[in-house]
């Protein structure tokens, strides 16, 4: 018998991809994706089970299919359906908490793999250069996806406490992009002209949506030799880019605003359903986050195909282009910074 993978949140394009990848893993016998829509795309020869995580019903659900090992995707900042706010936070701490505890009674689960993201750290003018696994951070959210975060890792941690025979893997996430990427980041960046905070140019990591696809698989399977499949990771692309140079390589123009500015225009964004610019987006946008991977390398022994810098621009291959062409932009912006520099 092989194992069985039990997906949460296959609805969204990355738990598609991962479905269908996991599926063509040797030692796997069966695949089951669980979500609270019927999702718009194949899932190779996986089960769909269409359940709400939030409901106690999530129990009979694992129990009922025996899975030995548990991928838990169903966990994001924007709504798959129009919904609010409250909802998507219900999905992602109430969701977690419901299929954290149906683990639990589950004694078939050997393995526990939880999307997260970096967003936990946050973003502040008094974050440090480089972020590693633990280091604390500098401003605890108010609220938002990355509030949502922390509770849900905060949930992970004591089940990892309660059930210490489990392999509990945490993936913090840098932010996901490539041709399909359905992120915030994502719509923002397909915008015709990007809003910027005046006076910042942060420092982004980015990741690719293959190499996510990829760590998911390399932390739901058996460990290689020399590595450990548990644990609490930072997962992103070589190096960075910064948010001046994103927006040359996409050929679009910035529009620098106020602070206050900012926040209305993304108010305005999300309020006519162009992009979710949240207020986390916003502080990404004004600090920016970078974090350390070395454990990611040396621990979980992956390695990312795509760096920082190649991730971007694979995303911005697949879109569609800017307004000027990215060579005669990055020129004039160049020239503009040569005058400025010398009078």
């Amino acid at each position: 018998m092989g194992k069985v993978v039990l997906v949460t949140g296959v609805a969204r394009r990355l738990g598609g991809r991962f479905v269908r990848r996991i599926l063509r893993e040797p030692d796997v016998d069966r695949v089951v994706g669980v979500d609270a829509v019927p999702p718009g795309h194949h899932l190779g020869g996986a089960e769909f089970v269409r359940a709400d995580i939030r409901q106690p019903s999530i129990a009979g659900v694992l129990a009922e299919h025996g899975a030995d090992t548990v991928v838990h995707l169903d966990v994001s900042g924007v709504q798959l359906l129009p919904g609010t706010r409250a909802s998507v936070k219900e999905t992602n701490v109430i969701g977690t908490m419901q299929l954290l505890g149906a683990c639990q009674k589950a004694p078939s689960v050997r393995r526990l793999v939880v999307k997260s993201s970096t967003n936990v750290y946050g973003s502040s003018s008094r974050d440090p250069a480089v972020f590693t696994e633990t280091t604390p951070a500098k401003a605890l959210p108010g609220g938002g996806f990355t509030k949502d975060i922390v509770e849900v890792e905060e949930y992970v941690r004591g089940f990892a406490r309660r059930r210490p025979d489990v392999a509990v893997t945490v993936l913090r996430f840098a932010n996901i992009l490539g041709p399909d990427a359905d992120t915030p980041l994502a719509e923002y960046f397909r915008l015709p002209v990007l809003p910027t905070v005046l006076g910042y140019d942060p420092r982004l990591q980015f990741v690719h949506e293959d190499d996510v696809v990829e760590v998911l698989r390399l932390a739901a399977g058996e460990p290689r030799r020399g590595t450990l499949n548990a644990g609490t990771f930072n997962i992103a692309g070589d190096g960075v880019l910064l948010m001046s140079q994103a927006a040359r390589r996409l050929g679009r123009p910035t529009l620098p605003l106020l602070l206050p500015a900012v926040r209305w225009t993304g108010t305005a964004l999300r309020t006519v359903g162009v992009t979710d610019f949240s207020a986390e987006q916003i502080r990404l946008l004004t600090h920016g986050r970078v974090v350390e991977t070395t454990q990611m390398r040396e621990v979980l022994g992956f390695g990312p195909r795509y760096t920082t810098a190649g991730t971007f621009a694979d995303f911005a291959r697949a879109g569609s282009p800017g307004l000027l062409p990215p060579e005669r932009l990055a020129h004039a912006v160049d020239r503009i910074e040569e005058v400025v520099r010398h009078g």
